[in-house]
């Protein structure tokens, strides 16, 4: 029997005391639940109280679980998944993925490689709804750990507790220049020839800047925030310089005034893509069957590498 203070207890105010742990903060904890940190503090005092116990050292520059709340996170991780495990198994039939698949996509990749895979998913997985929902990777796979999402096409990153992926493909970059660059009218552009501080490059989809992309000198190229590959390209048609750009999106990039395209001579700067999926999901042949979807899809489209 569950007694009366634990069963006032929701799914949702254990995913709090989950964020919580994994935050350090209360407000990081906050924002990331879309909660007020008065609101979320509450909750977890809650489910403190219902269990009789502390779950945090509360004081100092960051929140660590007690003793006993390290133990009882264990617990709280499992009733979360089997809570999940309950849901799909609730939508599940002969259907693929219960039924709808959730699948987050970065914002610099969704609007380039989707338009493929509309077509052949309902083909490929007859029943199955496709729900797509864009952003920065780093977002995406916080979403896929809280079970918002079911899988997440991302850069790899390093190795995440509780997620499991397979490599897609390998997407290169090419060139954008302003119109009035020295070498904007080369077929293709060494990365040698560029002075790196006149590059815009984006925190996440370029990873560390020059350094990752080959290029010598220690200038700091101008470092934005994600936005859309067409505010990438605005920004480079009205401020100079030059930056890189998906090969993807080039049939759109093509047509924007004061810029031009170029290939990179030379060493392929680009971006490998990845499908991550949590580890306990109960979908786990039906994603690795939406990871081979995709990795055919790759060898059909121009420019694409698809993984092996």
């Amino acid at each position: 029997m569950i007694s009366m203070a634990l069963s006032s207890v929701s799914l949702r105010d254990l995913a709090l005391v989950q964020a919580v742990a994994r935050e350090g903060s209360f407000n990081s904890a906050a924002r990331a639940m879309y909660i007020s940190p008065s609101g979320l503090s509450h909750q977890v005092q809650k489910v403190e109280q219902a269990l009789g116990m502390p779950l945090f050292e509360r004081g100092g520059r960051r929140i660590v679980p007690t003793t006993a709340g390290q133990r009882l996170l264990g617990y709280i991780e499992a009733v979360l998944n089997a809570a999940e495990h309950l849901e799909h198994a609730a939508r599940a039939g002969d259907i693929a993925f219960g039924g709808e698949l959730r699948v987050g996509v970065p914002s610099t990749l969704g609007p380039y490689f989707l338009p493929h895979v509309i077509e052949p998913f309902p083909q490929r997985f007859p029943g199955a709804r496709l729900t797509i929902s864009e952003g920065k990777p780093r977002g995406l796979l916080r979403r896929l750990g809280e079970g918002e999402l079911d899988a997440v096409l991302a850069p790899p990153s390093a190795t995440i507790t509780g997620l499991d992926s397979t490599a897609l493909f390998f997407e290169p970059y090419e060139l954008m220049l302003h119109k009035g660059h020295p070498l904007a009218g080369q077929a293709e552009v060494a990365l040698t020839e560029l002075d790196a501080s006149d590059a815009t490059l984006m925190a996440e989809s370029h990873g560390n800047g020059v350094s990752d992309l080959g290029m010598p000198g220690a200038a700091r190229p101008e470092r934005i925030q994600d936005l859309s590959i067409e505010s990438l390209a605005t920004l480079v048609a009205l401020r100079g310089g030059y930056t890189l750009v998906p090969v993807l999106a080039h049939e759109r990039l093509q047509s924007i005034p004061n810029v031009v395209l170029a290939g990179v001579a030379g060493a392929r700067p680009g971006r490998h893509i990845a499908l991550y999926w949590r580890s306990a999901s109960p979908w786990r042949d039906d994603l690795l069957g939406f990871a081979a979807l995709l990795k055919q899809l790759a060898v059909t489209i121009p420019g694409l590498d698809a993984a092996t």
